[in-house]
């Protein structure tokens, strides 16, 4: 059994603690650090700096292999990049390392180096003093140790770091919608800052955090640093979070719908989705990133391949 509890009813038997580190899951350690020598905090902050390069230049080789098979997975021509975007790859490179430079001292400053050691007993006893009523009601009392051990144990260790990871998903996208939304609609805020970003007609991988400093501080990085911060995650879940979204940013700027690709198969935010944005007609749609498009969705602004479609046909009739 994986219980993380032998027997609760009061309190914590004597070797709870034995029990715990027995049944802990899979993906909990207990080192002081996840990699020896390197504070948890650090690997925060480094995590999502390696996570956005291996993956950009893994799509730059896909960009320069000249391999053919791929020409049907390309949403746009090779050329097009070239032709049509109005940053120069150097420019964009400088770009993201000064974003990721301030998104790397506000880390710092946010990220505590305090190795805090959670209290796993106090915590499993008191989910199972919440739970216990439940149980003995719905369970015979025979049976009702065992599952009240087997229940915390689930809601400890799996339910509720998912939910706080859910959680911080939709505080990402909330944030950014809507605050990426109002630097499309105010003028001032798109000439500014937005507009930055927007010289990449053609988005591609590495040019992802292509932005200007102001707004990938506002954007990305506080929107990371509020998420981290309103659902309580440890340091180590934030690491999993910044490099997920990470990843989850650069595939959306991948310039490739590929059947195959884990991260746009999960919703349908992913590169076709966004790509409509950095085009003329649906500039002012699909605000959504960079997991979920249900704001879009609520708030009318959600773009498809097929709208576009009907609105070219609507205006070849009206000509």
């Amino acid at each position: 059994m994986n219980a993380t509890v032998c027997k609760v009813h009061d309190a914590m038997l004597d070797g709870a603690k034995d029990c715990l580190l027995a049944a802990s899951p899979f993906y909990y350690s207990y080192k002081p650090t996840l990699i020896a020598g390197i504070p948890d905090h650090h690997l925060a902050l480094a995590g999502p700096i390696v996570a956005y390069w291996s993956l950009s230049l893994f799509f730059h080789f896909l960009d320069i292999s000249g391999w053919k098979w791929l020409d049907k997975y390309r949403i746009h021509d090779s050329a097009e990049v070239q032709s049509r975007n109005r940053a120069t790859r150097s420019e964009v490179v400088w770009a993201v390392l000064l974003q990721q430079v301030i998104q790397t001292i506000l880390g710092l400053f946010w990220l505590s180096d305090e190795m805090k050691v959670a209290n796993h007993s106090g915590q499993l006893q008191a989910i199972a003093a919440r739970l216990q009523p439940l149980v003995e009601w719905a369970v015979d009392e025979q049976n009702a140790g065992h599952v009240l051990s087997d229940l915390v144990y689930y809601v400890y260790w799996w339910a509720i770091p998912s939910c706080q990871f859910l959680c911080a998903m939709f505080i990402i996208d909330t944030w950014q919608y809507f605050l990426h939304r109002l630097m499309h609609v105010n003028k001032y805020l798109y000439k500014k800052f937005h507009s930055v970003h927007h010289r990449l007609y053609v988005p591609y991988a590495f040019g992802s955090l292509y932005n200007h400093p102001v707004e990938g501080f506002l954007l990305d990085s506080l929107g990371a640093a509020l998420a981290e911060l309103l659902t309580g995650m440890s340091t180590r879940q934030a690491t999993l979070l910044f490099i997920f979204s990470t990843f989850k940013t650069v595939d959306d700027h991948c310039g490739y719908s590929l059947p195959f690709d884990p991260l746009q198969l999960i919703t349908g935010n992913n590169a076709d989705y966004h790509d409509i944005h950095h085009q003329t007609i649906g500039i002012k749609s699909n605000f959504s990133q960079p997991f979920f498009i249900h704001w879009d969705s609520l708030l009318g602004t959600r773009m498809t391949r097929r709208d576009i479609e009907l609105r070219k046909q609507k205006q070849q009739k009206a000509e």
